[in-house]
């Protein structure tokens, strides 16, 4: 099978890769856990320098990994240089802590000695998609490394040139070969892979339903997973919120990426009094947003990843409108064969429609209204979702309060838009997952946290 990388900006073919076989694929997994026998020994200080090798190589190369990902799924390209910086970030990150995380843990009981020790596991296939095509790697690449892991790469179909970047930056960083490598198969050939017994864990980073079957298909095999899934993040805007700063958030958090982001702001839930105001305030700066050629510097909304997920995604906010939504900004399709969406508001969202009740994944906005704190706390977390929400008030004891335990989700802001963090763990409930990435946490997902008592 080959895979084929399409500009969604203009419909062009960029350029086409040869698939692994079956057979290919099952001797790079053979040569990824023959390297994991020597890997697994290597020191914290050797797996450091090669982490920093490996920062040095993403922030040389950004600029052109920046216009891959522009060409390969859309997305901006002074975006994609940010991506390419928090890569190497967490790559520094984990080269700083990674000994301190991993270090034995004493444990005093009526042994002579008692202790924990975090040992690696071994090859850990990851699932990943397109839409931050290095970041959502590097997450999983840098915390596996440092804990002596290695690992394979399924990657999304749309952007092979990215999953084959990845594999040249690990090996330019000058990791012995076969550490990680990436595997250019579909969709149907993930669940022979999970079934091959040198395969110990799985992370997924994707769509509920991928999740479900990776997990089935894992779980029955008894292996590890960890899956980070969708979302519909609720942001919440009470009365005494600065409207004008909770507007500027609001608006940047549902844009990024072209709106295609898991944890982009989906629902915003404003209670009744600040509505007229914050809706003003919205629609000025969504509208301000420019669409264009994500190439170009001052773009901050490309095309979709593709046209079927555009479609999708018009399909979705035609149904709200259809069922009572209003559609004050945006709502059209472009001419042309490219996959461009505009910058979309919709008000008077109410349950059972698909901008209420699903994960709309672009430039699209629900404006929700609550009569009270209390009601708008219910409705973000009346949705089958709980990746990320944030509450926004100057009363910043009471948003904490309300982020700590009253917000369903993995990651609850206050006054800011909800994003990753190399330092915090990350990862949601419900139907958006479960395990966490990143910080200690992260680093402990795909260890075996093992005893040791000496009588």
């Amino acid at each position: 099978m080959n895979f084929t990388s399409v500009n969604p900006a203009n419909g062009q073919k960029l350029k086409s890769y040869n698939g692994h076989t079956p057979k290919q694929v099952d001797q790079k997994i053979k040569q990824t856990h023959k390297a994991w026998l020597s890997w697994k020994d290597t020191s914290h200080d050797e797996c450091s320098k090669l982490l920093l090798n490996m920062a040095a190589v993403l922030q040389n190369r950004k600029k052109e990994f920046a216009i891959l990902m522009a060409q390969e799924m859309g997305k901006p390209v002074s975006q994609g240089v940010t991506e390419i910086e928090k890569c190497a970030s967490v790559c520094e990150y984990y080269a700083a802590n990674s000994a301190k995380f991993l270090k034995d843990q004493q444990i005093e009981t009526d042994a002579s000695q008692s202790f924990v020790t975090f040992q690696p596991i071994g090859v850990v296939l990851a699932i990943m998609p397109w839409n931050f095509p290095f970041w959502q790697v590097f997450r999983f690449l840098a915390p596996a490394l440092a804990a002596g892991n290695c690992g394979v790469l399924k990657h999304a179909s749309n952007v092979p040139g990215c999953a084959l970047a990845i594999e040249v930056v690990v090996r330019e960083a000058g990791f012995p070969d076969n550490v990680f490598q990436t595997l250019l198969v579909n969709n149907l050939a993930v669940e022979k892979i999970i079934e091959n017994p040198l395969i110990q864990a799985v992370t997924l980073t994707g769509s509920t339903i991928a999740g479900k079957q990776v997990a089935q298909k894992a779980g029955s095999l008894i292996k590890k997973t960890v899956l980070e899934l969708g979302g519909s993040d609720a942001y919440v805007v009470l009365a005494d919120a600065d409207l004008e700063k909770a507007a500027e958030a609001c608006v940047n958090s549902r844009i990024i990426n072209s709106g295609q982001s898991c944890i982009a702001a989906k629902r915003f839930i404003v209670v009744k009094s600040a509505e007229k105001e914050f809706t003003k305030l919205f629609f000025a700066k969504m509208k301000a947003k420019k669409m264009g050629d994500p190439l170009n510097a001052d773009v901050t909304i490309g095309p979709q990843a593709r046209v079927d997920l555009r479609d999708q995604l018009h399909q979705q906010v035609k149904l709200s409108i259809k069922k009572g939504a209003k559609c004050i900004l945006g709502g059209t399709i472009t001419k042309g064969k490219n996959a461009y969406y505009p910058a979309t508001i919709l008000t008077k969202v109410k349950p059972g429609m698909p901008a209420y009740d699903e994960e709309l994944f672009g430039p699209v906005a629900a404006i929700i209204t609550a009569k009270d704190e209390a009601n708008a706390i219910r409705i973000a977390n009346d949705n089958n979702f709980g990746l990320g929400s944030a509450i926004f008030t100057q009363d910043k004891e009471k948003g904490e309060r309300i982020a700590a335990t009253q917000l369903q989700a993995g990651s609850c802001f206050v006054n800011a838009l909800v994003k990753s963090d190399p330092r915090l763990p990350f990862g949601g409930i419900k139907q958006s997952g479960y395990g966490r990435e990143l910080g200690t946490f992260g680093i402990h997902e795909f260890v075996n946290i093992k005893t040791v008592f000496v009588g």
